[in-house]
């Protein structure tokens, strides 16, 4: 088979097709980051440096935010200058990260909601979208993150996890508003990127945590009502530039699957397999004929606590059941934690190319 750009190799695997390879793609937190970067002799900067000696097939493009800072700084704290939620610096034993807390808007009224400083589309700088695709046009362009329509974890930022579920089964009128607003203005600064990237994005990536390692988060009812309807919009701007849209989607999640394929789902991402109907024979046996999956690599398993021929072997076993037939893109299930031994996760690449190969 002849060798294929990253972008084919990626599309290949999202209409089920078989590539010259796995399409790979990569994730981790600060401290792994680091290190691989010291291993390839990279600047700790050259992300771009980092993603070619690994292989990686994707690239990401967004506008940046170019308006005044809309929250204050606050004293042990970093507050985020666009939505204003708090985090706190916390170290552990293998590295260290930011962990949300306070929640402003734990208690707010409606009124104070809506009076909640948010970002305006206006304030994005779309004028270099085209020419970051362009620059990237070999690779599978992506618009969007796991972060893109994400309803419960991002209102759980400013109102804590516990007050968002609440809110959902109550239908209280103040955390509906939040999650509305916040998915509106992010749904018309990506309708806005997508017409500024003059065709040269590949697919949407959106995001959505439903489950929890032994099943679903909420109801099936209560994803219809709330979770569905506020996605379909996202799809529906997709669909209409007639882009593949993947989601992000942590956790017992796969009863949702047959909804979002109505929707147009193209390809699922995560896959943790240690959750209950994620494990990657069951995917591929139930849903291997109408999705592409991306994932699959345990950020909690053999890469972070195994050794190196570990490591290997379960890279080589998730391989051999996704591969046949085509729509497996390799990558971990998370950022890869700082927990995890660079030589696992140069193993666990090196796998990929090694025996990712049809």
């Amino acid at each position: 088979m002849r060798t294929m750009t990253s972008k084919d190799r990626v599309l290949a695997a999202f209409a089920r097709q078989k590539p010259d390879r796995v399409p790979i793609n990569y994730d981790a937190n600060p401290g792994i980051d680091r290190r691989l970067k010291q291993h390839f002799g990279l600047k700790p900067d050259d992300g771009e440096g980092l993603r070619d000696a690994l292989g990686v097939d994707f690239r990401g493009v967004g506008a940046p935010y170019r308006g005044h800072r809309l929250h204050a700084e606050k004293p042990e704290r970093r507050v985020d200058p666009l939505w204003g939620w708090v985090t706190r610096f916390v170290e552990h034993g293998s590295g260290s990260y930011w962990d949300f807390c306070d929640f402003p808007l734990k208690d707010a009224s409606e009124e104070t909601v809506a009076r909640w400083p948010m970002p305006s589309p206006d304030d994005y700088d779309y004028s270099g979208i085209a020419k970051v695709c362009r620059k990237h046009r070999k690779y599978a362009v992506h618009l969007g993150n796991p972060g893109l329509a994400c309803i419960m974890n991002t209102a759980g930022f400013l109102r804590g996890m516990e007050r968002v579920f609440m809110d959902l089964a109550l239908d209280d009128p103040a955390g509906l508003l939040l999650i509305d607003r916040m998915l509106a203005i992010q749904l018309e600064v990506t309708r806005r990127e997508l017409e500024a990237a003059k065709g040269g994005v590949d697919f949407m990536w959106v995001g959505e945590d439903l489950g929890t390692q032994r099943g679903p988060l909420i109801s099936m009812a209560m994803f219809q009502k709330h979770i569905k309807p506020r996605h379909k919009p996202f799809f529906d701007l997709a669909k209409a530039h007639s882009l593949p849209v993947m989601i992000h989607t942590c956790g017992s999640s796969s009863w949702t699957y047959d909804e979002y394929i109505g929707m147009g789902l193209t390809a699922a991402d995560t896959l943790q397999p240690e959750a209950k109907d994620m494990s990657p024979e069951y995917l591929k046996r139930r849903f291997g004929d109408r999705l592409a999956f991306h994932g699959c690599i345990s950020t909690a398993g053999p890469v972070a606590f195994g050794s190196v021929k570990d490591v290997v072997k379960d890279c080589r076993k998730t391989l051999e059941v996704m591969m046949p037939g085509g729509g497996y893109c390799f990558a971990p299930t998370h950022a890869l934690q700082d927990n995890s031994p660079t030589e696992n996760v140069l193993a666990m690449y090196e796998t990929a190319h090694k025996y990712g190969r049809y």
